[in-house]
């Protein structure tokens, strides 16, 4: 599997951006996805997840790290391949590269980041005040 990271840049606080999340080989539906975030010096960081979705073409079951909900969302097409993080309101501590990636254990934690293999190479999003 393949996953290509795009959509990032710069935004002014309070701001809006799409990413999008484009992945190769294997059955899209199939996958459980999410989206990481690290910033200069901190640690890889939970951002949010959404399960494998079978024959539906956009469903399934959502998870927001505590410092994101109810600002991102994660939707998911499967008719495109693609899994993408609406982001609103945002503040400069979102900050960060951002990393889309296929959960591959769900044995660990969903917030984990050794729960998911295949990573993306990350987008860059900054926030300015």
């Amino acid at each position: 599997v393949q996953l290509q990271a795009s959509g990032g840049g710069l935004v002014q606080a309070g701001g809006s951006l799409r990413l999008s999340c484009a992945a190769s080989g294997g059955t899209f539906s199939s996958y459980a996805m999410g989206w990481f975030r690290q910033a200069p010096g901190k640690e890889r960081e939970f951002v949010a997840a959404i399960s494998r979705s079978g024959i539906s073409r956009s469903g399934g079951s959502t998870y927001y790290g505590d410092s994101v909900k109810g600002r991102f969302t994660i939707p998911r097409d499967n008719a495109k391949n693609t899994v993408y993080l609406q982001m609103n309101s945002l503040k400069p501590e979102d900050t960060a590269v951002y990393y889309c990636a296929v959960r591959s254990s769900f044995i660990v934690a969903v917030t984990a980041t050794r729960a998911y293999d295949y990573w993306g190479r990350g987008t860059q999003v900054t926030v300015s005040s």
